[in-house]
């Protein structure tokens, strides 16, 4: 059995949610030319740790100025997923990605100043998120976010 090259990647972002007349709204961001509608995320920059990651990434694709929710001092994760892709027979590495993911909220910014990466940015009703989602694990992500809002895990 021939081992592949591989490689392993590490990125974060979040779920940013707000309460608007008694509904839960998320953030999504997307690609409309591919089909594409996702959570924001992103790679580190050098020393970067997982929550400034988050933090960056997620002002940088949305626009918006966030914060992470805590949880008795600490960064409210929703989870992480991972997920392969690349790869090919004449050595291109196989690379295994994992985004990790925090429960966020505006403190104030525009999603009008998001940058280029994606063409549409905007608040949509948790469900109807949920919906939207390209990727089931994703999907997941935004149903986590949605129990810990209904538990009352979440700050705003």
């Amino acid at each position: 059995m021939s081992k592949r090259a591989r490689r392993e990647v590490w990125a974060a972002g979040g779920v940013v949610y707000r309460r608007v007349d008694g509904r839960i709204e998320v953030v999504l961001v997307a690609r409309t030319d591919e089909g594409l509608w996702a959570l924001p995320k992103g790679k580190p920059h050098a020393g970067e740790s997982v929550e400034e990651t988050a933090l960056r990434e997620v002002a940088e694709e949305t626009g918006l100025d966030v914060a992470i929710d805590t949880m008795n001092g600490e960064a409210r994760r929703i989870g992480s997923i991972s997920y392969r892709y690349g790869g090919s027979p004449d050595g291109i590495p196989r690379v295994r990605k994992e985004v990790h993911h925090f429960l966020m909220h505006a403190l104030g910014g525009d999603i009008a100043h998001h940058d280029a990466e994606h063409d549409l940015v905007g608040w949509y009703d948790i469900h109807e998120a949920a919906k939207r989602m390209t990727y089931s694990n994703e999907r997941s992500i935004v149903e986590r976010a949605g129990a810990l809002i209904a538990d009352g895990v979440a700050a705003p």
